[in-house]
């Protein structure tokens, strides 16, 4: 009696394995071929950073994104948290900087195609996010007056080929900046506005030179990749290194169907660039996290951003600023989607490394428990084992 439902399991193994096609609907062919990573549009102009695709600049940014004496102690730089054999990220909870974060790093694969940036959003461009870090007590613990005179002194010539001359540094204090220590504060309100505006100027075009390497990161194609573009020619099944196993494929239509991932994992970086609160637990002994909802402040106040006296280009390009949500329920505990491409390989996962493995991840999506602050987004999924190793399965797929 039980031999019939085991040889049906067999026979559908067997067509799933290479015996037929896979079988999709033309509504799951099309969703498959848009997560595609052919079908990433091109890189948008940046023309808030007239530099973003200057090879120079990109150059001097890739020279500044491994020096460690871009930071207070000589000792950090962006690398430091952003490994370059590790997806740009340091496969930590946290960061470790000069101290500890409190947040998770993001790697920088295709980072460019984002709107805002950090797990909150709380910069709008890749080139005002470059410059956080730099001040951060906690990550490069550095100051915007001792950076524009050690790009003077370091990099001057290279700078000058790239912005034009450098200002006058003579008299702008060694260690200055507003958000420094109180001596650096103290120190940035006895400069002259034109001083202040000056090293804001140097500053800014570091981010700019940053930003314009870190463009040239993208994410490789993966299995999952070859497996549609080959079942978009609608010639053969995938077949060899291009063949997603039977459970590889069951996972792959939880993702799009079922599961419901597509929703916010959704375009060929498996990203909808939004923010969310999906129930993650917050972290003990870390002090509160709200998400997108503190952010808006921070951007709005940034100096840097899209409306500031630093931006290149016109005011057209500050469409997302502009009509920003800044209130509201669903930005509590709200965060940035990250992209899956290379998930797999860098555990752990979430704002601040909460879950230490994919399998903790999925379990946490099927049982939806409700958020510690805010209203979560998700459902429970009800997904049985079979079907949350599926998913996990697939996901692995987009790391090979």
């Amino acid at each position: 009696m039980n031999r019939f439902p085991r040889l049906f399991a067999l026979l559908a193994m067997a067509v799933l394995a290479g015996c037929g096609k896979p079988e999709f609907s033309d509504a799951e062919k099309n969703t498959i071929a848009s997560l595609a990573l052919s079908a990433l549009p091109p890189l948008k102009t940046d023309t808030t950073n007239r530099f973003a695709d200057v090879p120079a600049a990109a150059a001097l940014g890739a020279t500044l994104f491994f020096d460690a004496g871009m930071s207070g102690d000589g000792k950090v730089s962006c690398a430091t948290c952003h490994k370059i054999d590790r997806q740009f990220q340091d496969d930590l909870p946290r960061a470790v900087g000069v101290g500890r974060t409190n947040r998770r790093t993001m790697p920088l694969a295709g980072v460019a195609h984002d709107a805002w940036f950090f797990w909150d959003g709380r910069r709008d461009s890749l080139w005002a996010q470059a410059l956080a870090p730099l001040e951060n007590p906690l990550e490069q613990a550095g100051n915007r007056a001792a950076y524009a005179h050690y790009i003077k002194a370091r990099f001057g010539e290279r700078y000058e080929r790239i912005f034009g001359p450098l200002p006058d540094l003579s008299n702008v204090p060694a260690n200055a900046s507003p958000l420094g220590s109180d001596a650096e504060k103290a120190a940035w309100n006895a400069m002259s506005g034109a001083q202040a505006e000056d090293v804001n100027r140097v500053f800014a075009n570091i981010g700019k030179a940053v930003a314009a390497f870190e463009r040239s990161i993208a994410s490789p194609q993966t299995r999952f990749d070859r497996f549609a573009a080959a079942l978009d020619t609608g010639i053969q099944a995938p077949q060899g290194d291009d063949a997603l196993s039977p459970e590889e494929i069951l996972g792959l239509k939880l993702f799009i169907g079922k599961a419901n991932c597509v929703t916010c994992h959704n375009g060929p970086r498996f990203t909808d660039g939004g923010f969310h609160n999906t129930g993650v637990p917050s972290v003990a002994n870390l002090p509160p996290d709200r998400g997108r909802i503190d952010a808006v402040r921070q951007v709005e106040a940034d100096p840097f951003n899209c409306f500031g006296a630093f931006r290149d280009g016109g005011a057209s390009a500050c469409g997302e600023l502009r009509f920003m949500v800044k209130a509201g329920p669903e930005l509590v505990r709200a965060y940035k989607t990250p992209s899956l491409r290379g998930a797999a390989t860098r555990a752990p996962y979430m704002h601040a490394g909460q879950f230490s493995s994919l399998e903790e991840v999925v379990a946490h999506y099927s049982k939806a428990p409700a958020s510690v602050e805010g209203l979560s987004e998700i459902h429970p999924l009800q997904l049985s084992d079979r079907e949350r190793a599926a998913l996990v399965a697939f996901l692995k797929t987009l790391a090979e």
